[in-house]
């Protein structure tokens, strides 16, 4: 069996944080602790709490392991842009401004990690993952979501930063189209007609169900509506092909806000700026 790397310290840390950590780590699971003195404030922004996680993927557990030390990881993206899920993208955003890329091949989730708050009365969720609120519900009773994850209206302050204002967005604007499947396309096409009269180029994220149904100049699949995971995998992907391919315009079908949907639909609302239509 493989031993993890960090040990953590049982008098010091949350019973919740260590059972959480024994049943996902290493995974797609940050945890938010007070901040000790030995942590740099550079490396937390100036909070006094620190996010911490240990990845599943092999090459990245071989780097900290080389190290010998405890590694400070921002996203390997210009701010706002879509995370990416290849080298190939973290080379357009970040070539000439690191010394280093080490390529660990494609994500296997394509979704950030979920973020879980451990510092109140209370464990929250700060940002949906595919590690869901039920799946870590199995683990510990009393866990909360953050209201302002999936409403930007919600009368409530967020509590991590980037929770509201646009980010993971592609460069052409991204529209959001909720309601009954046949209803959701012909309005999209609808939509479609106008801006190919206005010159500009289309797109839409769909799904296999719907994808023969669109008439853009770029219609893209996340996969079976059915498969969240494929889904997940694919939609990041998909942003940043739109920009490869010059797309102004963007609408995409909405998804459920269960389980892995919620963070699916959590990354499309913010790289929408919250901009959603109702039928």
């Amino acid at each position: 069996m493989e031993t993890k790397i960090i040990q953590l310290d049982e008098e010091n840390i949350d019973q919740a944080a260590i059972e959480e950590a024994e049943r996902f780590w290493p995974g797609p699971l940050t945890m938010i602790f007070e901040k000790a003195n030995c942590v740099p404030s550079a490396t937390t922004g100036g909070l006094d709490t620190v996010a911490v996680r240990m990845p599943s993927n092999k090459i990245a557990r071989e780097l900290i392991r080389a190290s010998g030390k405890y590694i400070a990881a921002p996203s390997a993206n210009l701010s706002g842009r879509p995370s990416p899920t290849d080298a190939k993208y973290v080379i357009q955003d970040l070539y000439g401004r690191v010394d280093m890329i080490l390529d660990g091949g494609e994500s296997d989730i394509g979704l950030e990690s979920t973020i879980i708050d451990l510092t109140g009365e209370m464990p929250v969720i700060l940002r949906p993952g595919y590690i869901t609120e039920e799946m870590l519900g199995d683990v510990i009773a009393g866990i909360d979501t953050d209201q302002a994850i999936l409403d930007a209206n919600a009368d409530v302050a967020p509590k991590a930063p980037g929770m509201k204002y646009r980010h993971y967005a592609p460069k052409g604007n991204l529209v959001i189209v909720e309601g009954e499947q046949e209803q959701v396309i012909a309005h999209i096409n609808d939509r479609l007609k106008e801006h190919r009269e206005e010159g500009k180029q289309t797109g839409v994220i769909a799904t296999d169900e719907t994808a023969i149904g669109y008439q853009a100049d770029s219609v893209k699949s996340v996969g079976r509506r059915d498969d969240e995971c494929a889904i997940a995998k694919h939609l990041f992907r998909i942003l940043r092909e739109f920009d490869d391919e010059g797309i102004q315009m963007i609408y995409a079908e909405a998804f459920d806000r269960t389980g892995v949907g919620c963070a699916i639909m959590n990354r499309l609302l913010k790289a929408a700026g919250h901009q959603v239509i109702t039928l």
